[in-house]
C-alpha cells in the first residue's frame, strides 16, 4: 500500500500592511520549498486590532503570531506563548542577541524567558522630500529650533493620533531629561512633563490639523502623493516609502533633530516579534520556521527584498539591503540603537490604550498641564494593578 505523507499546516497572523504581510508570505513560501510537507498560511488584522486585540483571541486559531513587545508581561503571566529559549539553540539565540538592532531582542525577554523573536525593527525617525527642500533652497533640520522654523513655513507634518501623541510625549520627556516610568508613583516628574506637553502642543499647532487624524502610514502617503509636505520630524519609519516605485515620490529618511546642538532626540522603540502559540500542535515545526525567518540569511535577502523592515543588524549594515531602500537602514540605525523601550508589565497596555487620548485632547483644547499629568499618573497607577 502506498504511503500517505501528512502535510503539516501552520497558520500565522500578522498586521495588515505590505511590510507586515509580504515578507512573511515570501519567507514562508521559500521555507516550504526547502522543507516539503510543511505549509504556512498567513491572515492579517488591522493596525488598530494589532494594537488593541488580545492575543487570547488568537492563540487557539494560530500557530505563529506577530506581536508588539509590550505584550510580553501578559504573555509571561498567562503562558499563552511558548518560551522560545526552551526550544531554540543557545548558539542561535546568542547570535540574535548579538545582532539586535537596539533593544529589539531584549524587548521580548521578560521573566527570565524569551517570548518572541524580533523580525521587524522600528522606531520614530525623520523623513523628507529632498526634491521639495532643494527646490526651496532648504536643508534638513538639525535642531528643534530649525524644526520650529520650518513648521512656521508650513512644510512640516507628523502623526498625532492618540498612540503617536503618546509616543511623541515619551520622546520629549526624554529630551527634557527623564525617560518616562522611572517610578511607580508617576509617569514623569512634573517639570519634565509640563515642558514636554507644552513643546508638543506648540509644535502640533503649527502643522495641518489633519495630522491629528493621521497615523505614520497616512503621513507618508500625504508626503508622497502631494507636494505639500517637505519634512516629517518623527514617525515610525516605513522602509517601503524609501524604495523606488513604491509611491509617487521617494522619501529619504534621517536621524532625529536635537534639542540644541547636542545628541539627537530619543524616540520610542517599536517593531514586531514572532511568537508561537502554546496551543500549537506543531511547535517543533513552528520553531524551525521562526528560526529561519529571523536568521541573518533570510533577513538580509528574502525578507528585505519582499518589502520587510528587518530586525537582524547584519541587514541594517548590508550594502545590498541598503541599496534596495535608499539607505533607509544605515541612515536610521543610530536612531533605533538609542530608542527608548516601553514598559512591558502586565497592565501597561491598559495605560497605553487610554493615555494617548488625554494627551491628544490637551493638544487640541489646551488646559493645565498639571491636570493632564495627574490624570496620566492616576491611569498609570491603576494599570499597575490590572
Amino acid at each position: 500500500m502506498k504511503e500517505i505523507k501528512t502535510t503539516v499546516k501552520l497558520k500565522g497572523i500578522t498586521w495588515n500592511h505590505s511590510r507586515g504581510l509580504v515578507p512573511m508570505v515570501a519567507s514562508s513560501q521559500r521555507y516550504s520549498e526547502l522543507n516539503p510537507g510543511i505549509e504556512i498560511t498567513w491572515d492579517v488584522r488591522s493596525l488598530q486590532e494589532f494594537a488593541g486585540q488580545s492575543l487570547d483571541e488568537l492563540v487557539d486559531d494560530y500557530d505563529l503570531l506577530i506581536l508588539d513587545h509590550p505584550w510580553v508581561g501578559y504573555v509571561e503571566q498567562t503562558g499563552i506563548l511558548i518560551p522560545l529559549d526552551s526550544y531554540l539553540s543557545e548558539e542561535f539565540l546568542e547570535n540574535q542577541s548579538a545582532n539586535s538592532v537596539g533593544a529589539s531582542y531584549s524587548s521580548y525577554e521578560f521573566g527570565e524567558h524569551l517570548w518572541a523573536l524580533p523580525v521587524d525593527a522600528a522606531a520614530p525617525v525623520a523623513s523628507s522630500r529632498p526634491d521639495l527642500l532643494q527646490k526651496m533652497g532648504l536643508s534638513v533640520p538639525e535642531t528643534m529650533k530649525d524644526l520650529l522654523s520650518l513648521a512656521d513655513r508650513g512644510w512640516v507634518a507628523f502623526p498625532s493620533i492618540s498612540i503617536d501623541a503618546l509616543m511623541n510625549f515619551n520622546m520629549l520627556c526624554s529630551a527634557f531629561g527623564e525617560d518616562p516610568f522611572q517610578s511607580k508613583r508617576q509617569v514623569v516628574r512634573s517639570r519634565v512633563g509640563i515642558e514636554a506637553l507644552q513643546l508638543l502642543r506648540k509644535l502640533t499647532l503649527k502643522v495641518d490639523p489633519a495630522c491629528l487624524e493621521r497615523n505614520p502610514i497616512k503621513i507618508y502617503e500625504a508626503m508622497t502623493q502631494s507636494d505639500d509636505i517637505a519634512y516629517c520630524p518623527f514617525a515610525y519609519g516605513y522602509i517601503n516609502f524609501a524604495r523606488k516605485n513604491y509611491a509617487r515620490k521617494r522619501l529619504q529618511f534621517h536621524d532625529l533633530v536635537a534639542m540644541d546642538d547636542s545628541v539627537p532626540l530619543k524616540s520610542t522603540l517599536g517593531g514586531t516579534g514572532l511568537g508561537i502559540s502554546a496551543n500549537s500542535s506543531y511547535i517543533e515545526e513552528a520553531c524551525s520556521y521562526a528560526e529561519y525567518v529571523a536568521s541573518a540569511g533570510c533577513q538580509q535577502s528574502i525578507y528585505t527584498e519582499s518589502g520587510g523592515q528587518p530586525a537582524h543588524k547584519s541587514a541594517w549594515t548590508s550594502k545590498y539591503a541598503n541599496d534596495l531602500c535608499g539607505d533607509f537602514l544605515s541612515n536610521t540605525l543610530s536612531t533605533l540603537e538609542r530608542a527608548y523601550m516601553r514598559p512591558r508589565y502586565n497592565g501597561y497596555l491598559y495605560f497605553q490604550d487610554h493615555a494617548g487620548a488625554l494627551i491628544r485632547e490637551y493638544i487640541i483644547q489646551g488646559g493645565k498641564e498639571e491636570t493632564i499629568l495627574q490624570k496620566l499618573d492616576q491611569l498609570y497607577r491603576g494599570s499597575l494593578v490590572q
